[in-house]
């Protein structure tokens, strides 16, 4: 379903974000992206919507390589699950949600409010699905909490019943039990639609629990693809304490949010 060959990222200012990632990803697959800080996750997803353009290789969505010609159709078939929700807070849920369709529908219909009933009718449905209520369609985004705002995130990436789902980092600033909660919508939304969902996180736990598979990176480059069973205690430890660098303490509490309770190996 996407194919990654071999592609590669430096920015502007020589940073390597992505080194030679050849990956394929199957349709209907939860794959899990794992990794410290600036391993190049957010660059791998932001690849497959042509929000990041490669400097080397190419990714295809079904067999199409996403190139400039290409690009605004296959963006149809992509939806995108944000951290930090990006809602439009003083727009009502409702809204927000319908803002799922802008791939297909002009930006004047969009800020006009003009949409189908059919689409307004789906908007609703959405809504139930991720478990908030009718006057939850009414309020302003702003107004709800970060749970309610991810779940409003999930309802309007699936307007369009995309092909493929990209989450990065989607629970990041939610506690456990609403991180939970909220990958098992994604999972469920996508496996009613057959959708392929690439997720990056930094909760070990949560990617054992969700992921089909589990891709680790570190400094660009794929050093772990496996199953969560395959992805051990003592993996864990290779991908977060790599090369055995001398652990700074920001390296030490960003592996403690991974794996809370798992000590860094010591060389």
């Amino acid at each position: 379903m996407i194919e990654f060959n071999t592609i590669s990222k430096q920015w502007a200012d020589g940073t390597q974000a992505l080194s030679q990632v050849s990956l394929k990803v199957p349709r209907g697959q939860f794959c899990v992206i794992l990794g410290p800080s600036g391993a190049g996750k957010s660059t791998l997803l932001r690849a497959v919507n042509g929000l990041v353009k490669p400097t080397q290789g190419f990714v295809k969505i079904d067999g199409e390589v996403l190139n400039s010609s290409t690009e605004k159709l296959l963006r149809q078939r992509v939806a995108m699950i944000h951290q930090h929700f990006n809602l439009s807070p003083r727009l009502s849920v409702a809204s927000n949600v319908l803002a799922g369709m802008l791939p297909k529908v002009s930006m004047a219909r969009a800020l006009s409010g003009w949409f189908e009933p059919e689409q307004r009718d789906k908007a609703c449905a959405l809504v139930e699905q991720v478990g908030l209520k009718p006057e939850h369609l009414t309020r302003r985004a702003g107004d709800l909490s970060g749970g309610q705002q991810q779940r409003v995130g999930i309802a309007r990436a699936f307007m369009l019943d995309p092909e493929v789902v990209l989450a990065d980092e989607p629970v990041a600033s939610l506690d456990p039990k609403i991180s939970s909660d909220i990958l098992g919508l994604i999972r469920d939304a996508a496996r009613e639609r057959n959708a392929t969902v690439i997720c990056s996180l930094h909760q070990v736990d949560l990617a054992r629990e969700f992921g089909d598979r589990i891709v680790g990176m570190r400094n660009g480059k794929v050093v772990f693809d496996g199953t969560p069973a395959e992805f051990t205690d003592e993996k864990v430890n290779d991908l977060y304490h790599g090369a055995r660098w001398e652990d700074t303490p920001a390296e030490e509490e960003e592996f403690e949010l991974a794996v809370p309770g798992l000590r860094l190996a010591t060389a």
